[in-house]
């Protein structure tokens, strides 16, 4: 047999099916596009350039393995849409005297011409708008761009094994499935419709349980690390959910609508109707996974959007003052409101010599952990309890009314046993406290306080405590002996102040305090000291949360163009089936107004289902996503609640421009008007 044959009859049947090819080949272009820039990425050497910038490394590999993952998953969804309709033809070619051993040569040529155009194409377009995406990154993260094009031999590499390797799989799964099937069963399955199926309430109302379950974690969760902890089991509860509910409740759907007889009766609704109900336990499974995409992209690009525009407030939190210096120790002995005296001496000497404004401060604190109960009893020695929520953990910081007089510039007065508290993020101040024994009455609640950004940015409970004197603390809860540690009770020293933002000023001064520090503490490995600068962590920060923004908007990109596929081959897959249906109402009297209007019918019965249930979705994972976005600092709720919402209506525009797109090409092919 001459050796273009099988070529020729792959490229014929490519171009036969260019309805379908199309799409398909239009989608490994992307993937391919998509992982080589991301792999790109995280080989560019721009990346490796940018001071602390280990998150975002970390992030772009995170990125790279979850395309490859979802391009395997979504190219082996897609393409089984090409194999059910190539079906019938090599039912056909088999009928006709070719085995299927000509059938597989037929699928490899077919598999390696797919394969050459996607990689070639897909790395081309990978190559161009790389440095787009570079720039694009780097402008997120606030760093400078380098006007300079690049390529990743070894991002090409990668992207050559990994669709190499897809391509090989789908080939072989193609195979597998012609191999085990008749000439007669091939010629007749693309026809094949499924049986009337049952509608199997019990599980539908399993859905709707786990759904329910799934939504009741979201809203019931208080703690910000059980929130993050709890996420991943929401999500997984909500994609069994969405599934169950679906295919059995669509089923159900269908069934009451054709009870309906007032409903069911009708040339705009008897075709429609009858045709879901024959499908829609496929028909079920196929909106499942566009609701779940949408869910993705909406939950993504509405929580980072939100950590993206509030990473400066976020950053200030954390870093309140340019220059903040912490020393921390459990040894009561090392350090103590007397030993700073000379440390804070010191610190003003060298702070002066650069610009320092005067809205900074220091203080000397005692700080513990321990239980706290309802009835403001909090337990230090908390052996022997249990504790049932990481938000029964308060943490305690006494500072003395002296250093709180001094910084805040007040002249308040306190009595032995009366405290001034103050609570971050607007916690709850009880009227009386009793710490293991020592007795506090709150005399006055503050509204604001100067404290380190460790405290601003605490997922749990700080009160600090305004105390007359720091002994009555120190004799109440230390331990007696001064030269032992007490691991429950950490002593620490605080000094914050804002100066000018040159990054290298800042550095020298943060070398200067450390080298200063060193030299007044001199305690060896007895006490931690920090020094930090906003400027030097700035890279870092934007990095992280401009590199989760980024990531969030590449894979959007992906599971948007998934959803779209989706729902176009449905539309086209089911217009073949319909069109018998469609041409038989027509001789009947049937007319094509009457046919759009039951193509509208059928479409808004169902089509726009995914996107109601992606936003009640989104809408039940809203305070999950607030009590994680605590963890980085994001207490801003009304920016999550716009981030949110312009997500929704973004893209439930996006969605319905789609319907009409495909509607328009399902009505096409029903109609008769491309037969």
């Amino acid at each position: 047999m001459n050796t273009v044959f099988y070529p020729k009859l792959a490229s014929e049947g490519i171009k036969k099916n260019k309805k379908t090819y199309f799409p398909y080949i239009l989608t490994c272009v992307l993937s391919v596009a998509m992982f080589y820039i991301m792999a790109y990425l995280c080989d560019a050497k721009i990346i490796d350039e940018i001071p602390k910038a280990e998150s975002l490394k970390t992030l772009l590999g995170l990125g790279v393995w979850v395309i490859a993952v979802f391009s395997v998953i979504f190219l082996f969804y897609t393409n089984s849409f090409l194999i059910k309709n190539r079906k019938k033809e090599f039912g056909l070619y088999n009928i006709l005297g070719m085995d299927k051993k000509g059938i597989g040569k037929i699928l490899l040529f077919e598999s390696g011409f797919l394969f050459a155009i996607s990689f070639v194409s897909g790395t081309v377009v990978g190559i161009a708008f790389s440095k787009l995406f570079e720039l694009s990154l780097i402008k997120l993260i606030g760093e400078n761009a380098k006007f300079t094009f690049s390529l990743s031999l070894s991002a090409i590499i990668k992207t050559f094994v990994l669709f190499l390797g897809i391509f090989l799989l789908i080939l072989l799964n193609s195979i597998r499935q012609i191999r085990s099937s008749s000439a007669l069963n091939l010629t007749k399955s693309a026809n094949l419709g499924e049986k009337p199926p049952k509608a199997n309430i019990l599980l539908g109302i399993l859905g709707f349980v786990i759904l329910g379950g799934a939504y009741y974690i979201a809203v019931s969760i208080e703690s910000p690390i059980e929130a993050a902890i709890w996420f991943l089991v929401a999500v997984i509860m909500v994609i069994i959910g969405s599934y169950l509910v679906f295919i059995s409740g669509s089923v159900m759907l269908c069934r009451l609508l054709s009870k309906n007889k007032r409903y069911y009766y009708k040339k705009n609704h008897f075709v429609s109707v009858s045709s879901m109900t024959f499908r829609m336990r496929r028909n079920g499974a196929g909106l499942a996974s566009i609701c779940i995409l949408l869910t993705m992209v909406l939950v993504m690009l509405s929580s980072t959007g939100c950590l993206f525009i509030g990473s400066e407030d976020s950053l200030n939190n954390r870093y309140p003052r340019d220059i903040m210096f912490n020393a921390s120790t459990s040894y009561r002995n090392v350090l103590s409101e007397e030993k700073t005296g000379k440390l804070r001496s010191d610190f003003d000497t060298a702070a002066k010599k650069y610009n320092t404004k005067n809205n900074g401060w220091d203080y000397f604190e005692i700080y513990v952990s321990g239980l706290l109960k309802d009835n403001g009893k909090i337990i230090i020695d908390s052996e022997n309890e249990t504790v049932y929520s990481f938000k029964d953990i308060v943490t305690l910081h006494f500072i003395s009314l002296k250093d709180y007089n001094k910084m805040m510039g007040k002249n308040e007065k306190l009595k032995s046993g009366e405290a001034l508290i103050f609570a971050t993020h607007k916690g709850k101040i009880q009227k009386h406290y009793d710490i293991s024994g020592l007795k506090i009455k709150t005399v006055k609640k503050l509204k604001k306080l100067k404290i380190n950004g460790s405290s601003n940015v605490a997922v749990n409970p700080n009160l600090f405590v305004i105390v007359n004197n720091l002994s009555d603390v120190t004799n109440a809860l230390a331990v007696k002996d001064e030269n032992a540690e007490d691991p429950l009770i950490s002593y620490n020293y605080e000094y914050a102040f804002d100066t000018v933002k040159d990054l290298k000023t800042q550095e020298k001064i943060t070398k200067e305090l450390a080298e200063t520090a060193r030299k007044a503490v001199g305690y060896g490995n007895n006490v931690r000291l920090t020094v930090t600068s906003a400027e030097q962590e700035k890279n870092d920060f934007y990095g992280t949360f401009g590199g989760f923004f980024f990531l969030a908007v590449m894979l959007s990109i992906m599971f948007l163009v998934a959803a779209v596929i989706i729902i176009y081959y449905k539309q086209i897959t089911e217009g073949f089936e319909d069109a018998d249906r469609f041409l038989i109402m027509q001789k009947i009297g049937m007319t094509k107004k009457d046919i759009k209007r039951s193509v509208n019918s059928q479409m808004l019965t169902v089509f726009f289902l995914p996107i109601v249930f992606a936003v009640m979705h989104t809408a039940f994972a809203f305070p999950l996503i607030k009590k994680i976005l605590i963890l980085f600092g994001i207490t801003n709720t009304a920016l999550l609640v716009f981030t949110t919402l312009a997500t929704a209506l973004i893209f439930s525009l996006f969605y319905a421009v789609v319907y009409k797109i495909t509607s328009n090409a399902y009505l096409k092919i029903v109609s008769g008007k491309n037969s």
